[in-house]
């Protein structure tokens, strides 16, 4: 990232499927603003409980202190003066808004590193990821390994009693290795 000197703030998307290392990133980028000294907030939604409220956690282990919030506005509601970073794991689930939320606080001089799904279990663009990618100054498309064939992982297979879940089934629902698998593009399916 050497040749990325911005002036004033800027945002950076971490994306990819499930299993790929986002958060494992994101964290790695959170580490790194601490040993420079940096003021981080950590942000993630209230939706997403499975490694506990009050912390972004990898599938790996690794694990920070954050703010559970409700909605994207809270972000601003919490924001401390003197924070100069702002991470947001698990964007995909924020409303709309989160979009809005980044580029403002981006305008206002702090770097602003998101993490999340770029595609839902369908292989469909996934919430306000779409917009935030294109509005990113720096965008990391991460890949996991595919769990039928060994190939580069681009999509999330939603697993209903080891069979893939239907188009028709919520866009959301919560869970970890139990219910999805990383895949490639040949190997994911979504029976209609």
């Amino acid at each position: 990232m050497s040749y990325f000197q911005p002036r004033g703030g800027w945002i950076e998307v971490i994306c990819g499927s499930m299993f790929c290392g986002k958060t494992e990133e994101l964290l790695r980028r959170v580490r790194r603003a601490v040993i420079a000294r940096q003021q981080i907030q950590v942000f993630k939604p209230a939706v997403d409980s499975r490694y506990g409220i009050g912390r972004v956690a990898s599938h790996n282990g690794l694990a920070w202190e954050s703010e559970t919030v409700e909605s994207s506005a809270q972000i601003l509601e919490l924001l401390l003066p003197d924070t100069t970073i702002v991470a947001i794991d698990e964007v995909q689930f924020f409303d709309q808004g989160v979009a809005d939320v980044c580029n403002h606080l981006a305008q206002r001089g702090l770097r602003v590193i998101c993490a999340g799904l770029d595609l839902d279990f369908r292989g469909e663009p996934f919430g306000p990821m779409p917009r935030l990618m294109a509005q990113a100054e720096l965008l990391d498309k991460l890949h996991a390994i595919c769990v039928v064939c060994g190939a580069p992982a681009s999509r999330t297979q939603r697993l209903i009693d080891g069979q893939p879940a239907r188009f028709d089934d919520p866009v959301i629902v919560i869970g970890a290795a139990e219910k999805y698998e990383a895949r490639c593009r040949d190997c994911h399916q979504v029976p209609r």
